[in-house]
């Protein structure tokens, strides 16, 4: 009977909890859904005011991006006319000058032989030119073999981006890892073009080669950014700097006995190309420029991971920008070398780059000498156009 007592009274104990367990659970969810609509109210309101705020507040890639694509590019050439071109050139050039700042080379300089190598069909000198008040320039100087009379036309030949500086341009094949960076890209243009029958100068940019002292000082970090940034709180241009040592390989040569001064050319590859380009709009003794792998615009290259400090100028997209320091070479010959596999090169903007090229070269009466030399292949040196035309031109001895 006791048994039986407590047995039923469990039960009662259980039949009047499950009600209330129930009528819990059921609290608990709605409880549960409550929170958890308020909950994604609050996310939702949170999304939109970020949403909101990226309206307002843009990131800085996207409005840098957005800035690119709507430069002003304010000095265009959209001329027609022979007078037209003159003006726009005079008062374009002008203004690029006081956008790179001073970038004349020194009148006078020491030049010190650190060495002379006699090879079997040229001579090659490592230079330093020394002025006070200029940093010094290591400059190679490649003579070919033979009668130095008449005097021989002359090139200056840069080299772009890279450990080895002008190393490879010169053909230094018996330095590490040179050989492997002629074989790919045909970088010894300056050593086949001492062996057509130039003097070729090949000077050493900044910061490249040995004027890069050791990679350790910039803690992985691009060399050109970290030297642009420094050489800006000194109130100084990277390319400034090195427009001003191309024009003092230029003046080398121009000073030398073997080389007739009237008969000069600049070529480069890469960021050899952008400053042959730029070296040439701005000393017109060059008659012929030869730019490879370089034809790409500031307007593109910003709206990428781009961080190549050694090709910007400040403030350059306000009036222009890579097709208009171009057009500053005209009505001379230009060549630019295009590989069809180069990844660097959009054909889009490239195309669009050599229309208001065109323009410029057909108002001055010159259509004929904005050449292009489309080669299969990538990121190297052609030749394929250049070595003709030069030679055409420039008449170095056989």
């Amino acid at each position: 009977m006791a048994i039986w007592l407590k047995f039923t009274a469990y039960h009662t104990f259980v039949d009047n909890l499950f009600p209330l367990m129930m009528m819990q659970e059921q609290i608990s969810r709605r409880a549960f859904f409550r929170a958890s609509a308020a909950g994604l109210s609050v996310a939702l309101s949170h999304r939109l005011l970020a949403a909101d705020e990226a309206d307002v507040v843009p990131r800085t890639h996207e409005l840098l991006r957005r800035d690119a694509e709507h430069a002003p590019l304010a000095m265009q050439f959209r001329g027609q006319s022979r007078e037209e071109f003159q003006q726009w050139h005079e008062s374009f050039a002008a203004k690029l000058r006081s956008l790179l700042g001073p970038h004349t080379p020194p009148a006078k300089w020491k030049t010190i032989t650190e060495n002379v190598v006699e090879l079997k069909d040229h001579t090659r000198q490592e230079l330093v030119l020394v002025a006070e008040g200029h940093p010094s320039l290591p400059v190679y100087l490649l003579l070919p073999k033979g009668e130095t009379k008449p005097a021989r036309p002359g090139v200056v030949a840069i080299h772009g981006h890279g450990d080895f500086g002008s190393a490879a341009v010169v053909g230094r094949d018996d330095l590490p890892g040179v050989a492997r960076a002629i074989a790919r890209e045909h970088y010894d243009y300056g050593r086949q073009l001492v062996r057509r029958g130039y003097a070729v100068a090949a000077p050493c940019m900044t910061p490249f080669g040995r004027r890069i002292g050791s990679s350790y000082m910039y803690r992985g970090e691009h060399p050109c950014a970290v030297t642009f940034v420094r050489m800006q709180l000194l109130g100084r241009v990277l390319m400034a700097e090195n427009l001003r040592d191309c024009l003092w390989a230029v003046e080398m040569l121009a000073r030398r006995e073997e080389v007739d001064a009237t008969r000069l050319a600049c070529v480069g590859l890469s960021y050899g190309g952008r400053m042959a380009m730029l070296t040439s709009a701005l000393e017109p003794r060059i008659r012929v420029c030869v730019s490879s792998g370089a034809l790409n615009v500031m307007q593109e290259r910003i709206r990428l991971r781009y961080s190549c400090g050694a090709q910007v100028i400040p403030g350059l997209l306000r009036f222009g920008d890579v097709p208009e320091i171009s057009s500053l070479i005209a009505p001379r010959h230009c060549i630019w070398e295009i590989g069809s596999r180069d990844s660097l090169i959009s054909a889009d903007w490239a195309e669009a780059a050599l229309s208001r090229m065109r323009r410029a070269y057909t108002a001055c009466g010159a259509a004929d000498r904005l050449m292009i030399d489309r080669f299969d292949g990538g990121h190297r040196w052609s030749g394929r156009v250049a070595y003709p035309l030069m030679k055409k031109l420039l008449r170095p001895p056989a």
